[in-house]
């Protein structure tokens, strides 16, 4: 049987126009699918608005999705990637996230990042620029609270006195930081390069899930950077999961065009024009069943020990297409180490 352990799934919770109840129900048998094909993780997108400038879709809300995935399936793991944090209340998010632990037996990961969308920003009151502040406030303030700690927290933007959160779970979400370096190119919406507050950010948590824009040699020089932050701090980097995200629509043809042809279809079902194909091509997974394997692997090779993956299409025909012809063929080095790793306490 395939090893699926170091695969998981985005849940398709891109809505178009007009969709009704019976995507609703198509959302929990996708979910179902995951899990009896024994991937380890389901995952979710965050976007408040619709993000018209990479995408041709809205977005469900992730927590309230991944709640009612929770009660469809009873293995697979929950995650965020990535959970937008200075949109949020520190308190609020903690008792969403300690709830959905709770109901779930156990499964959360939370990917946390800092968003990109000025527009999201402007809807919630919050400026762009305090978005790494307050992240780092927020998760301060949250991430005791859900070791169970009673917080007291005085910051630039958010206090709490006395303030804990029930349910207490017997343990933690795990946390997974996006973020890093990404493809240099005007139309990307942030800098190329590994900011030192998200390095910062990153050792202090159980993963890194460098950008799904960020190509294979610039995940490998940002890895090599994080480490030496880690060791810096005194914290050994195998203690950290390298987790990486990326879109992927298997074409079974040994034609490489013909691939192309019918993937960039099914992508512009979901993602703008805008960046247009070589943009695309250059950062997400394009071509051949073959092609596509070497550019996983050469993500591994470059330290990535776990990903996750989005479908264009609602359809869970794609998954069985990926667990018989791709997943089998992607090889991870002997010395990585488990995936499941216990979270450790917030490191102050």
């Amino acid at each position: 049987m395939t090893d699926t352990s170091r695969f998981g799934v985005f849940l398709p919770s891109y809505i178009w126009e007009g969709d009704g109840p019976e995507r609703a129900r198509g959302i929990k048998e996708f979910a179902r699918r995951v899990e009896d094909l024994g991937f380890d993780s389901l995952f979710i997108t965050d976007h408040l608005l619709a993000a018209k400038r990479f995408y041709s879709v809205n977005w469900l809300e992730p927590l309230i999705t991944l709640a009612v995935a929770a009660g469809a399936t009873e293995r697979v793991r929950l995650g965020t990637s990535i959970l937008i944090m200075p949109l949020r209340n520190p308190v609020i998010l903690a008792k969403e996230l300690a709830t959905l632990q709770f109901l779930s037996d156990n499964r959360v990961i939370l990917g946390a990042g800092v968003g990109w969308n000025d527009t999201e920003y402007e809807a919630v009151g919050v400026k762009k620029s305090e978005r790494g502040k307050r992240t780092d406030e927020i998760l301060d303030i949250m991430m005791p609270l859900l070791e169970g700690e009673t917080v007291t927290y005085h910051g630039q933007f958010y206090s709490v006195d006395d303030v804990f959160i029930e349910p207490r779970t017997s343990q933690r979400p795990l946390l997974w930081i996006g973020g890093g370096s990404q493809l240099a190119d005007p139309k990307s919406p942030d800098v190329p390069k590994f900011a030192e507050s998200v390095k910062r950010r990153t050792v202090k948590a159980d993963g890194w899930i460098p950008r799904p824009t960020c190509p294979p040699q610039d995940i490998a020089r940002d890895w090599q950077e994080l480490q030496e932050a880690m060791r810096e701090a005194g914290k050994d980097p195998k203690d950290t999961l390298v987790a990486h995200e990326n879109f992927l629509h298997l074409v079974m043809t040994n034609d490489p065009q013909e691939a192309r042809r019918q993937q960039h279809e099914a992508f512009l079902k979901v993602m703008s024009s805008e960046r247009g194909p070589q943009y695309l091509e250059s950062v997400y997974l394009f071509g051949t069943p073959d092609e596509i394997i070497a550019s996983l692997q050469a993500r591994v090779d470059a330290g990535v020990e776990y990903f996750f993956l989005h479908t264009m299409t609602p359809d869970p025909a794609q998954l069985d297409l990926w667990v018989e012809h791709i997943i089998p063929n992607v090889k991870f080095p002997p010395t990585v180490g488990p995936v499941r790793r216990p979270p450790s306490p917030w490191r102050q």
